[in-house]
């Protein structure tokens, strides 16, 4: 399995041409690929209408979603912040350091076009998908 951020999937149901898109269409056809149920959110809420909202639920729904926090990946995920920033890095997402945290944990590559989790990558051991 794969983890596919909502990075990809916003550029991959906009039709935008990233290598990270490209993968995912093809990954589409061959490997299973998943979801974090906090990425649903963020695809999900970046919907303008209704009408739009409601086509990408229905086009997720046969996706599979992973859930992505609980109390000791939630500790983890800050002993992972922790760690990038005694290392002079920031990330800005919260999300992220979940996301990343829950992919290191349980070695499921990550397939992201979003850089704050090149220092996950760089230093605590995260897949990338695109390296995979």
């Amino acid at each position: 399995m794969i983890l596919v951020d909502s990075s990809v999937w916003i550029d991959f149901f906009r039709g935008t041409a990233t290598a990270q898109s490209k993968h995912l269409d093809s990954l589409l056809e061959t490997q299973p690929v998943a979801i974090g149920d906090l990425m649903l959110l963020e695809v999900l809420q970046g919907c303008v209408s209704d009408n739009e909202f409601q086509r990408m639920k229905r086009l997720m729904e046969p996706v599979q979603v992973v859930a992505l926090c609980g109390r000791e990946l939630a500790v983890q995920a800050a002993r992972n912040y922790r760690a990038l920033r005694a290392r002079g890095l920031t990330v800005r997402s919260t999300i992220d350091t979940i996301i990343a945290t829950r992919c290191i944990a349980e070695d499921i590559p990550l397939l992201y076009s979003d850089r704050d989790f090149d220092p996950f990558v760089k230093h605590l051991g995260l897949r990338s998908a695109l390296e995979s």
